[in-house]
Order: structure tokens, then C-alpha cells, then sequence
């Protein structure tokens, strides 16, 4: 802010006054260095109980230019100060009262709660998309530490139906159960879905048996950090490229490349059609993996396999051309 910079310059011009003070009585009127100090304090600070050693004439002249520039100093530094705080203050109302303002707007968002590293990890995620979403925490520390990040944050306890209400969940799309303990975890599942019965919730479980425990209470699906971390290892050691060739795709290493689902309504323009007269490879340049039905997943679908609505299209290619593929199945054929 202005103010603090300001606040910075008279801080630096006083420090200059008070060295050039203590030269000045030294070099003028001959005292000790520590006297030639002493005596610049008690003139800024308008204490004045007397002169340290009595002044010359150039000494009182050179006093009158200590008092005038010190004291103007001091005196811009408290206005400097009172404007820095009262801005800050207003700052941070009127933020707070823009972000419950954008929070109660939310609609067909993700609820995030926890700001752990898992919690952090999907908050970057859905950023980059970008998806609307909003982030639970009880702890002071771990929302200072990100505010930089200007995600939509509510104070509290996610295990709270106050705070979740507080957090849309009636119009949320999902929720992600992202603290660091499991008992936590399942308390927020369970609160969650007897909010909202159509939610969207994904749990993170620390322990293999907490996730029996999570599915239960109403989890749609259970991810253990620990679990997917030895996995990863062990493919990383046995099937490298593998792995290489699903960063590329799942986290833009390298190749602006991405894997999404495009999901075929019943008036979409490739409803009916199969994958060879929809020209989704030829004109898009967008490769089809597999389509998710209710009864399975196709993987590898041949070119006269037929798209029907409400299939999920599991497709790979860039970004603008899963973006443009997303906007034509939507339209009506």
C-alpha cells in the first residue's frame, strides 16, 4: 500500500536527521558522539529537559534546523501510520464482505475442506481449470499462509452444518473431504450428505480400513494419498514411460496435452452418430480413449461404435480442442 511505502521513505529520512544530528553536534560544538545523540532524541522527541552542554551560536542554529526537520518528520510518520492502519482495516472489511458476497453467488461449485497439502494440491488443480469452488479451514495460520492465492476461504469448522450452509453446499457440485485425520473426514461426509443427498463427495482416508468406514457414511469415492504415493513409486520403477506419458496428459509436463470426459446429452450434435462418421479424430484432432456408460467403460471403441446420449466421451488431445469438442456436443445436432 502507499501508505506503508510512505511510511518507509519518512522512516528512512528521520534515520538521516537523527545521523546528521549527532555529526553536527560533534563537528560543531566538539561533544562525544553519544552526547551529540542524546541529544538529537530528547530534541525529536520534544522531551527537551535541557542542553546537554551549552551551544554556540552555530550550534543553536544548527539546532533550530534538527528541531524543525525531526519534529515535521515524527509528525508526517504518526499520519502515515494512522492512514496505513485505517486502510488496512478497510481493506480487510470490505475483502471480507466481497468474499461472503461472491460465496453466497456460488452455484454448481466444489467445496474443499481442509487446506492441507491434499486440500491445496485440488484447490491449484480446479484453479487452473477454471471451476468455481470455495475452501473450509479452522486454522488462522494455514489461511494467512495462502491468502496470497485469492481463493474464496470461509473460516471454520467443516464439520459444522452452520458452516457448511454457510459454504452453498445446497447448490455445490461436490465436496472434497480433505483433512489431515480420518474421524474428521468421515464426521464431514456424514453431515455433508445429509445436506445435500446428490452431492459429489470425495474423501481422503489416511488408513486403508478408514475407507469401508468413509463409503458407508456416503463417500462416492475414497483416495488414500499414502496408497496412490507407493503405487506411483513402483510404476515409476517398472513402467517409466508409462508414467511419463500420463503426466503429459494429466498434468501438462512437457506437451500441451490433456485427457478429458465430454458428456453426450440426447440433443447433441453426436448423439446416434458413430466414431468414425462423428470426424471427431479427423477434424478435431481429438483422439477417443473410451466411453463410460452405466454398464462399464468401452475402452478402445472401434470406428462403428455407436455414441449414445448420456455417454461420457473419455477423450485426449489439447486444451482449445477439448475445449471446442466440449462446445459441439453440447449443441443441438
Amino acid at each position: 500500500m502507499k501508505a506503508f511505502r510512505n511510511l518507509r521513505t519518512i522512516g528512512a529520512l528521520l534515520l538521516f536527521v537523527m545521523a546528521a544530528g549527532t555529526a553536527g553536534y560533534h563537528y560543531i560544538e566538539g561533544w562525544p558522539w553519544f552526547d551529540g545523540f542524546y541529544m538529537v532524541v530528547t530534541t525529536l522527541t520534544t522531551i527537551g529537559y535541557q542542553e546537554v552542554h551549552p551551544l554556540s551560536q552555530a550550534g543553536r542554529v544548527f539546532n533550530v534546523f534538527v528541531i524543525l526537520s525531526g519534529v515535521s518528520l515524527l509528525a508526517l510518520g504518526v499520519g502515515a501510520l494512522s492512514q496505513a492502519l485505517l486502510e488496512f482495516e478497510l481493506q480487510s472489511f470490505f475483502g471480507r464482505r466481497r468474499m461472503e458476497r461472491e460465496i453466497g453467488r456460488l452455484d454448481g461449485h466444489y467445496i474443499i475442506c481442509g487446506m492441507g497439502r491434499v486440500g491445496r494440491s485440488v484447490a491449484r488443480e480446479l484453479a487452473r481449470k477454471p471451476v468455481p469452488f470455495v475452501m473450509l479451514e479452522n486454522n488462522e495460520s494455514k489461511r494467512q499462509r495462502f491468502a496470497s492465492e485469492n481463493w474464496l476461504v470461509i473460516a471454520g469448522d467443516a464439520t459444522q452444518e452452520q458452516m457448511l450452509r454457510q459454504a452453498q453446499i445446497e447448490r455445490a457440485r461436490g465436496l472434497i473431504a480433505a483433512t489431515t485425520t480420518d474421524a474428521t473426514n468421515l464426521y464431514i461426509v456424514l453431515t455433508a450428505r445429509g445436506l445435500n443427498p446428490h452431492l459429489k463427495i470425495i474423501a481422503r482416508a489416511s488408513e486403508d480400513a478408514a475407507e469401508k468406514h468413509l463409503l458407508t457414511a456416503g463417500a462416492d469415492a475414497v483416495v488414500s494419498p499414502y496408497s496412490f504415493a507407493g503405487q506411483r513409486i513402483a510404476q515409476s520403477l517398472l513402467r517409466p514411460h508409462v508414467v511419463s506419458f500420463l503426466d503429459t496428459a494429466t498434468t501438462h509436463l512437457g506437451m500441451d496435452l490433456e485427457i478429458g470426459e465430454i458428456h453426450i446429452t440426447s440433443t447433441s450434435a453426436f448423439a446416434g452418430k458413430t466414431i468414425e462418421s462423428s470426424r471427431i479424430r479427423q477434424e478435431r484432432g481429438v483422439i477417443v480413449l473410451a466411453i463410460k456408460r452405466r454398464e462399464g467403460m468401452r475402452f478402445n471403441p472401434a470406428p462403428d461404435e455407436r455414441i449414445e446420449a448420456d455417454d461420457f466421451l473419455i477423450a485426449m488431445g489439447e486444451p482449445a480442442q477439448l475445449r471446442q469438442l466440449e462446445l459441439t456436443a453440447s449443441s443441438s445436432s
